[in-house]
């Protein structure tokens, strides 16, 4: 059957100015018990700090947070450091940060660690932000691409060196592509962005990639940078460039559709939303533990399986009563209606479902502190 392309998703990213706006107004509309829950904490009373550290994929998303839930509680200390998934679980983990941002969920070391952390040895684990990972180019004269899992693994183990290779013109007969080299850019820091490509990878093309899933790039060659950001600058400058990043951080780069079953589909908000919807739980995870193990595997229609969901990190019990009620006001609101849609807004990832935030609303509800 001959493989049909699916038009490029388009990632829209709305200027913070009316997020700020729309941000206000939602949180305006939260309820008392989302500011604080049982311990009777009001807007008014919230103060101190609330420090998390973690993935840059969440840094447009985080900035739209943020504004709307100091618009709700101005005397709480906000910052968030985008710092990379790896940075924010070891800086929850040795207690540092109050939440780590991660676009991968604690290993078992870590969750042991982290278990020891919490006063109550209880973590919560939240996948509150999910969008597509895409594949991003620099090709003149190309804007649009479909690759298959192998020849995204050929590319990125050095093993496709131009844009010519016989393997990307039979997936694109209609483009006329340049025999530029190649040039494949990698994290250069302990991402968790780089875990879940490396994990479809490793899954869809274990033929050509034979390393392990990891936060830590496995492979040499290629070229590498810090952050989302600075792999999308080094794309952007650099023709016949090709990297992986959040899709809402592609800008004008061309995005590769990718084949899933007997089609190409484009990564898009509504097709990580579906891949992650019908992909299973990890198994012997804690009450409040919501780590999904993503179906890379998909053959269904409209599904993009590079998707990461990256998690809030928490602990259900904190030792101090100020960190457990900022705590629990900031994930009430990031879970929220209002807080999910005032993310997409700013920065064009999927909303969680219904089913999440139920999920995720009672892991909020449980947070304290000690007595």
């Amino acid at each position: 059957m001959k493989l049909s392309t699916r038009s490029r998703a388009v990632v829209l990213s709305t200027a913070l100015t009316s997020t700020l706006a729309l941000a206000a107004c939602g949180a305006a509309n939260e309820s008392e018990a989302s500011s604080g829950g049982g311990s009777g904490s009001s807007a008014a009373s919230l103060s101190g700090d609330l420090v998390g550290v973690g993935a840059t994929s969440q840094q447009s998303a985080m900035e739209a947070w943020q504004a709307g839930f100091e618009g709700e509680y101005p005397d709480v200390q906000f910052s968030y450091a985008p710092e990379g998934s790896g940075a924010g679980r070891e800086q929850f983990i040795n207690g540092s940060a109050d939440f780590a941002g991660s676009d991968a969920a604690l290993d078992e070391e870590e969750l042991t660690a982290a278990s020891e952390r919490c006063a109550g040895g209880e973590v919560f684990e939240l996948p509150n932000y999910i969008s597509p990972i895409a594949v991003a180019f620099n090709v003149e004269g190309v804007d649009e691409l479909n690759l298959s899992p192998a020849t995204i693994a050929g590319i990125f183990s050095n093993t496709i060196t131009t844009w010519n290779d016989p393997a990307i013109a039979a997936e694109n007969p209609d483009a006329t592509l340049p025999d530029t080299a190649i040039t494949a850019v990698h994290r250069a820091d302990d991402s968790g962005t780089t875990e879940n490509f490396t994990d479809y990878l490793h899954q869809a093309a274990a033929d050509v990639w034979t390393s392990e899933p990891d936060g830590e790039w496995p492979l040499p060659g290629g070229e590498s940078a810090q952050g989302t950001s600075g792999v999308i600058e080094v794309v952007t400058n650099t023709p016949g460039a090709i990297t992986y990043a959040d899709a809402s951080r592609a800008g004008d780069l061309g995005v590769a559709a990718v084949a899933v079953g007997q089609e190409f589909v484009a990564p898009s908000a509504e097709a990580a939303a579906a891949v992650v919807e019908n992909s299973p739980a990890v198994e012997g995870r804690g009450e409040y533990d919501f780590a999904i193990e993503v179906n890379r595997l998909t053959e269904e229609s409209g599904e993009y399986p590079i998707v990461l969901v990256s998690y809030h990190i928490g602990c259900i019990e904190y030792d101090d009563q100020s960190k457990a009620d900022n705590v629990k006001a900031f994930m009430s609101y990031v879970i929220s209606e209002d807080g999910q849609a005032t993310a997409s807004e700013n920065a064009g990832n999927a909303q969680i479902s219904d089913t999440l935030r139920e999920q995720a609303q009672g892991a909020v509800d449980a947070i304290t502190a000690a007595a």
